[in-house]
């Protein structure tokens, strides 16, 4: 089995370092991956500190991945050496249950195997692109247009899928009112896709510092939470609420502005619960809702819908030396919008 170089967290608490890491033979429907570009994501720091419960280490982390391929099993048919290509947030799924059988992967009834800290199918724990190499299966490779610039392409399969998802399920388009909580790593994206997809676009955040961003972006306007009148001047406003942030919101105050029939869906992951009253979902008719990442199809429809249209995720290059460094910076919210490890630096 190939030993590869990979960046990993050996503790909730300590510095990322670097160090090897074994991946598994190149299966008959498997392709070998050299990974060139990899994203880090908010929950990349999540998952190695813990947020989100028991961890196994070493682990590396990171799905958001492109590279070339540079092996493939003898039963591979959808990829061949040399082809641009990408993998997110899971690598397999049972394939069997009902969800996976509607090509709905992203809920698998099992579960279906993250990129990094999930049980693999040979029983160890998998790990993420940080790394110079990755075996997956062919099902869950995606190909990566020619019209995305590569070294910005990795946010795609995370923050780009993740927003892309809830925005085609929900509608957004011509004659809808769609608002976007946060202007990080996955808000921006989420304004960029909305803008094209046609809908009118609001940015609900914090401060106004990025409100130049936004607006050029596509959004028609940047609004602070910090202001009460932000809340109730908008009041029963939006079609769709898409929260991008990680930390826990008094949703109640959102909720009170979506219209007759609006969804607010939660694409950020806080740690912690967040209350709602049933009462504010009986105004208007109003839902609040969850959605995770999209299924392969969907994914690849992402890709294909970015190509077409221009869109591409801002982001910031650095080598493996300045992995801690961004994570402080991500938690400081100290990025736009994006960082992309060069894994050359491995």
């Amino acid at each position: 089995m190939p030993t590869v170089k990979a960046y990993a967290a050996p503790s909730a608490t300590a510095p990322l370092i670097p160090t090897e890491i074994t991946r598994r033979p190149v299966g008959a429907t498997d392709v070998l991956i050299a990974i060139r570009y990899a994203g880090i994501c908010h929950s990349d720091i999540h998952l190695v500190r813990g947020d989100w419960g028991p961890v196994t280490y070493p682990q590396v982390v990171g799905h958001e991945i492109v590279g070339e391929v540079v092996e493939v099993g003898d039963a591979v048919t959808k990829h061949a050496v040399g082809d641009r290509v990408g993998v997110g947030c899971m690598v397999d799924s049972c394939r069997e249950c009902e969800n996976c059988l509607a090509g709905m992967e992203n809920y698998c009834l099992k579960g279906n195997t993250q990129t990094y800290g999930s049980v693999d199918r040979d029983g160890t724990i998998t790990q993420g692109g940080y790394s110079t190499h990755v075996v997956v299966d062919q099902d869950f490779v995606l190909k990566v247009p020619e019209a995305i610039p590569f070294e910005a392409a990795a946010p795609l399969l995370c923050a780009g899928i993740t927003t892309y998802s809830p925005l085609a399920h929900w509608g957004a388009g011509p004659g809808k009112r769609v608002a976007v909580v946060g202007m990080g790593g996955l808000g921006h994206m989420a304004v960029k896709i909305a803008a094209q997809m046609g809908a009118e676009v609001t940015v609900l955040s914090r401060t106004l510092d990025k409100k130049d961003d936004a607006l050029a972006f596509g959004a028609t306007r940047h609004l602070s939470t910090m202001d009460d009148a932000t809340f109730t001047d908008n009041a029963d406003t939006f079609d769709l609420i898409v929260n991008t942030v990680s930390a826990a919101l008094p949703l109640d105050r959102y909720l009170r502005m979506l219209r007759l029939d609006g969804t607010m869906v939660n694409v950020g992951a806080p740690p912690e619960p967040m209350p709602v009253h049933v009462f504010t979902l009986f105004g208007n008719r109003r839902s609040f809702a969850g959605s995770s990442i999209g299924s392969i199809a969907e994914t690849q429809e992402m890709l294909d819908f970015c190509a077409l249209h221009g869109i591409a995720p801002e982001t910031e290059l650095i080598g493996v030396d300045s992995i801690n460094e961004a994570y402080e910076r991500v938690l400081s919210s100290d990025v736009r919008y994006r960082f992309v490890i060069d894994t050359a630096t491995l």
